[in-house]
């Protein structure tokens, strides 16, 4: 896995692209070779054209889905969709070369360029189909332990076997306490760690173990793999880095405080603000129409206000009050007690039921954003009443107050609509993974994956 602004994205993923490019340039530049030697393109031009091509042609095959880890359908159709993705990217070229002097020789020299490129890129991605199978370029993975917390860890392993991560096994430690995987899975501790890491071509060593005082810690072991290269991850650090979450319940506060991360320096807030003006300006001025009709049809169709303002705990635990679209009965809560919604709550009324599922209710609060209550991307405020209730049940969770509260945030793309405690612990370790890594490209992620939710429907209640 590669850390590419604080997200953690397949080694794989990055480096194919970025091989490709560069064969697609070197066949362009063999193709165009007698050409350029007869004087009808000089040198800049050619490596010009040849970089455009290059471009052109893996922005398409990118565009087609082709660069995944573990590429979905058939083989026929994703040889099929390649050839195709191809196909668009010679045609793409040719319109780029318009741009360029001595456009007949680079055109005369696409039916070679292409026929060698399709061979080339066939043949590249057969040796790196073949390394897949031959398991030359996962993440090899061993986990310390054999209890519960190991299980955790496999399970979230055997999840990610698409994005490149490889399961070595189970290596049996003193601290281990009761065995708790599967016992084919438990690798033989009559030989040293740090010479069956060598023997398994190990790139990575979980410690699953709780307890770890007392000397119940391999520490000597640990260090010997650690000084030859492999790395050794703790619980804490291994969700966060390869599921998007930090655990709660494995979580320290030492590791809170020592951690990396938690960059709230005036530049980020800076760069975090203009960016929260700019997108509320451009969302506010394309979702007016939808808001203006929204408006109406709430009006037509049950009596009562038309916006709805709550209060919400936000930034530093002040309250503020967000803006919504009433989605539900006045009466929703006659009797004072505060309620999370639920599916199929029958005090949504049947507009409200309609802007729920599309999050259309939550488009006001463009209003908080603009006036600085809220940002655009951030841990979703909740009323204090809930708050006081988490904040006893729940370690950490004044922790998701340590930012601006978000339109959208990574625990809503990430897992469904929270309506209990559990839930609400499940949407903490996705804020503080946020809380602590958050940056400018993660939010662009975000934003991207909300549309994605919206489109789908996905957790609305």
């Amino acid at each position: 896995m590669v850390l590419l602004f604080n997200y953690r994205i397949p080694r794989m993923i990055l480096l194919q692209p970025l091989l490709e490019m560069l064969l697609l340039f070197a066949v362009f530049l063999i193709c165009t070779l007698p050409h350029r030697f007869g004087g009808e393109a000089h040198a800049v031009g050619v490596v010009t054209a040849g970089s455009m091509f290059a471009l052109v042609a893996v922005a398409s095959l990118a565009a087609f889905g082709l660069y995944r880890y573990a590429l979905r359908g058939s083989t026929l159709s994703r040889w099929l969709r390649g050839a195709f993705a191809l196909a668009v990217g010679f045609a793409l070229a040719r319109v780029a070369f318009l741009n360029l002097g001595g456009l007949d020789v680079y055109v005369s020299s696409l039916p070679t360029v292409g026929a060698a490129a399709v061979a080339s890129v066939a043949m590249l991605r057969l040796a790196i189909a073949s390394g897949k199978r031959l398991d030359w370029f996962s993440h090899r993975i061993l986990v310390l332990g054999t209890g519960v917390d190991a299980v955790a860890v496999e399970r979230s392993l055997s999840s990610m076997t698409a994005s490149g991560v490889s399961f070595v096994g189970f290596y049996p430690s003193g601290a281990s306490g009761e065995i708790a995987v599967p016992k084919e899975a438990v690798l033989s501790s009559s030989t040293p760690l740090e010479v069956l890491v060598g023997e398994l071509r190990v790139h990575e060593v979980i410690v699953a173990l709780r307890e770890q005082r007392g000397g119940t810690l391999p520490l000597s072991e640990l260090l010997a793999c650690r000084l030859r290269g492999v790395r050794v991850t703790d619980l804490s650090g291994f969700f966060e880095r390869m599921t998007g979450e930090v655990p709660i319940d494995a979580l320290k506060a030492s590791w809170l405080i020592y951690g990396e991360g938690f960059r709230q320096g005036w530049a980020r807030r800076l760069v975090k603000r203009g960016f929260d003006i700019c997108a509320a300006t451009l969302l506010l001025a394309i979702g007016l129409p939808v808001m203006l009709l929204t408006a109406i049809a709430i009006w037509l169709d049950s009596p009562g206000p038309i916006l709805f303002f709550q209060e919400r705990v936000g930034l530093g635990g002040r309250v503020l009050r967000v803006i919504k679209f009433r989605s539900m009965r006045i009466d929703a809560e006659k009797d004072g007690t505060p309620r999370w919604a639920r599916s199929g709550d029958s005090r949504v009324t049947r507009v409200g039921r309609l802007i729920r599922k599309a999050r259309i209710d939550e488009l006001p609060q463009i209003f908080n954003v603009l006036r600085g209550e809220m940002s655009l991307v951030g841990p979703r405020p909740e009323r204090p009443y809930f708050v006081s209730k988490l904040t006893d049940h729940i370690p950490f969770y004044g922790a998701r107050h340590t930012l601006k509260p978000g339109l959208t945030g990574w625990a809503q793309v990430r897992c469904d609509y929270g309506a209990s405690i559990e839930d609400s612990a499940k949407k903490l370790q996705y804020d503080l993974y946020y809380v602590k890594n958050h940056t400018l490209f993660l939010d662009l992620l975000i934003l991207l994956k909300t549309i994605k939710v919206v489109a789908s429907g996905k957790g609305a209640h």
